[in-house]
């Protein structure tokens, strides 16, 4: 079983990640830079996602199988939001 320790470090990089995502938002809005401040968001969410997924959830503790059945999940729904996407436009 984890500890009490772990969880509340992940909790911290979270609260972090989470206020990063936030002061990047900002200054994106007062700058040129949109486009970038947009990409490093999507990266930090993506980090805070895999922490999530990986602790919270329990998957890093699963075999692997599981974690490629949950990857393929993942893959479907964005194929399925891309196509969705491609057919409005």
């Amino acid at each position: 079983m984890t500890s009490t320790k772990l969880y509340t470090a992940i909790y911290v990089v979270l609260f972090v990640l989470a206020t990063a995502q936030v002061a990047v938002e900002r200054a994106g809005y007062l700058s040129e830079a949109y486009w970038a401040a947009f990409a490093v968001i999507m990266v930090l969410s993506a980090i805070k996602a895999l922490f999530v997924v990986g602790y919270y959830q329990h998957l890093k503790y699963e075999p692997r199988s599981v974690s490629f059945v949950m990857l393929g999940g993942l893959l479907a729904v964005l194929a399925l939001t891309f196509a969705a996407a491609y057919s409005i436009s």
